[in-house]
């Protein structure tokens, strides 16, 4: 059923048209994914349908009761506000009754004795009670614990950005709506959130429409796709993988048919030169025809972007890191003596939750702040370019050629070719009328893939990518990639992009938060496979201790039944449980793992010296594993006899 209906909306900015008398529909339970290059007009688009924007001209079309919930880019806070008021903002009786029960809540905690405090929040619990709201109230909270969210009572205003982005998505996502629209709702997540929010949005009963370059995401939750592209829209069914298959049987359906108008139009014209000899009703017709040949321009494959610049020469030594540690100003280890040697043709992915470390990696290698113990270094053939995820400051009233000629007027390509800054723009997607435009008239993605070229331009022969993928468009993204694949130095990457990482990186150093980075061979999607075969080994080997220790606690046969040998052989099972089977096949590899773990935890208490906490904890699991050791080889005493009395049988 149709919920929404977008009828020959055209919108332009300034000089640009970005919609073109475009149509589209929205349909209950769809799952949408709006792409195309950044400056095409996404985000406007989106606040269009929330109704924060007008349209120039064209409509849109809904039911009354329509209700739309929208998660901006960078949405925008009371600071003195707290976390719960802001996810349970709105002015629905469901909302106001959960911010009424918040605040007589936090006002008896600090006065519990008050007797009038203690009625005002007896009369919240009955509304609550009322209107159902314990479930919309557990519901927030969880969705903020899961997005990294705990303390509910603090001001927004202390949060960083990417917590107040999350803060705005738990809000969203709790209120009951028809349309659903996120604007870039992976950005300023990790990966292990990102996940949790697929599996979220699943089940999620409205329609949604979601602007991301996480192209994993899109695979996974969208099942109908939207293109802009040039000023119009391009509808495909089906989820991203179809859309890059029938977007490429589009392009290739546009450039037949400028082919075949360009053959055309070269006869018509052959014709007209060849002169005619009567001017008859048929001859005009041909005429007019060559005419609307030459002025009707088919729309053929866009612009691609190039990103082919060239790089420095790198020697052998790049970087070497030896024992570096790093810790917070409370003392929280960062990093503890981490030590490495970037080769040069390293292709590092550095992935972690948030705040673990991993952008004050990236700083100590760019020398933007020291280690506070081990040393870093360079090799003397490094050229070092560091894109960083924080916006770049820009004077927003400087011209975007001028920004570019900052850093150099001619730039040489990786052919060997030099071209202009203007012919650089132009290769980035930056139209001459565009070049001249002050910086403050881009959009968020074209700022953030005009530093990219900033960035690269200086022939750079080690990269530091600190989340590339943060408003940087799927076309752009895909270029980056295949310039990294044929970039001739090292590359070290942060991000939480899964797709970004698989296609990227080789290497892996994944921190665990405490200071501790785990290095990994292989790609993000082949560590994650690792992991969680890793998890369901830990979850097999715990049932099997539960098992042991319950064997081991529980009374014997002989205490409680007296009972002959034969009569205890005759009460033997014929075969084992599944249960038991499924034990006995994994139980060897648990006590193999127990046995490493232990010799594992007894070296490290031997080099950790004179650090006594650390000693004391490791002594501590050592201790626990050597109990889980003994249970399971009581476990499997007893097993391997149950096996062979059932053989003998």
């Amino acid at each position: 059923m149709n919920i929404l209906s977008a009828v020959n909306i055209t919108k332009t900015f300034g000089e640009k048209v970005l919609f073109d008398d475009i149509s589209f529909t929205v349909n209950e339970k769809q799952r949408i994914g709006l792409i195309g290059v950044n400056g095409t007009g996404k985000s406007t688009l989106l606040k269009l349908l929330a109704g924060l924007e007008t349209a120039d001209r064209g409509k849109l079309v809904h039911a009354n009761h329509f209700r739309v919930e929208y998660l901006p880019q960078n949405p925008e806070f009371d600071p003195n506000s707290t976390v719960l008021e802001q996810v349970f903002h709105g002015d629905t009786p469901l909302m106001k009754t959960l911010r009424d029960y918040e605040l007589a809540l936090a006002e008896l905690e600090l006065d519990a004795a008050n007797e009038k405090k203690q009625s005002r929040l007896f009369a919240a619990q009955s509304r609550m009670d009322e209107q159902g709201a314990w479930e919309a109230s557990t519901l927030a909270k969880t969705v903020l614990m899961k997005l990294g969210i705990s303390q509910f009572d603090k001001p927004v205003g202390q949060l960083s950005g990417g917590q107040r982005k999350r803060v705005a998505m738990a809000r969203v996502l709790i209120q009951p709506a028809d349309l659903l629209i996120l604007d870039e709702p992976t950005n300023h997540i990790d990966n292990e959130t990102a996940i949790w929010l697929e599996e979220f949005l699943g089940k999620w009963r409205g329609a949604l429409l979601l602007v991301t370059h996480d192209r994993y995401f899109l695979e996974r939750v969208t099942n109908r796709m939207l293109e802009l592209d040039r000023g119009k829209i391009y509808s495909y069914e089906g989820n991203y993988e179809s859309f890059l298959e029938k977007k490429a049987e589009r392009m290739e359906s546009e450039a037949s048919s400028e082919d075949k108008r360009q053959n055309l139009l070269r006869r018509e014209l052959a014709w007209l030169r060849r002169g005619a000899k009567a001017r008859t009703t048929k001859q005009k017709a041909r005429i007019h025809r060559a005419e609307d040949l030459r002025d009707h321009k088919v729309d053929g494959p866009g612009e691609k972007m190039d990103m082919a610049l060239a790089g420095s020469r790198l020697g052998k030594k790049v970087m070497e890191l030896e024992a570096i540690t790093k810790a917070f100003e409370s003392g929280k280890p960062l990093l503890s003596g981490f030590s490495y040697i970037v080769m040069p043709r390293d292709r590092l992915g550095i992935i972690g939750p948030n705040g673990s470390g991993k952008s004050t990696l990236l700083n100590m290698l760019a020398g933007r702040i020291q280690p506070d113990s081990g040393t870093i270094e360079t090799g003397t053939t490094v050229k070092l370019a560091y894109y960083t995820q924080e916006n770049v400051e820009m004077d927003e009233k400087m011209r975007v050629i001028e920004y570019i000629k900052e850093a150099a007027e001619v730039i040489r390509t990786s052919d060997g070719e030099s071209i202009s800054a203007s012919q650089m723009l132009e290769r980035f997607l930056f139209s001459p009328t565009l070049q001249w435009s002050p910086i403050g008239k881009l959009s968020g993605g074209e700022r953030r893939r005009l530093y990219l070229l900033r960035t690269l331009m200086g022939e750079p022969n080690v990269l530091l990518l600190d989340e590339p993928t943060n408003d940087l468009d799927i076309q752009t993204l895909t270029i980056l990639e295949d310039y990294l694949d044929q970039f001739p130095g090292a590359v070290i990457t942060v991000s939480h992009d899964r797709y970004f990482l698989d296609r990227t990186v080789s290497h892996l150093f994944a921190f665990d938060g405490n200071g501790r980075i785990e290095p990994y061979i292989g790609n993000y999607s082949d560590y994650l496979e690792e992991k969680r075969e890793e998890e369901e080994a830990e979850q097999a080997r715990k049932e099997i201790i539960r098992n042991a220790s319950a064997a081991k606690s529980a009374p014997s046969a002989a205490n409680t039944t007296p009972t002959t040998s034969n009569s205890s052989s005759s009460n033997r099972p014929k075969k084992l449980s599944f249960k038991e089977q499924k034990e006995w096949d994994e139980i060897e590899g648990t006590i193999a793992a127990l046995e490493d773990k232990a010799a594992s935890l007894k070296q490290q208490i031997e080099s950790a010296g004179s650090d006594f906490d650390r000693v004391r904890d490791l002594y501590e699991q050592e201790q626990q594993t050597t109990a889980d050791l003994e249970a399971a080889m009581e476990r499997w005493t007893y097993l391997s006899e149950l096996v062979e009395e059932i053989e003998r049988k």
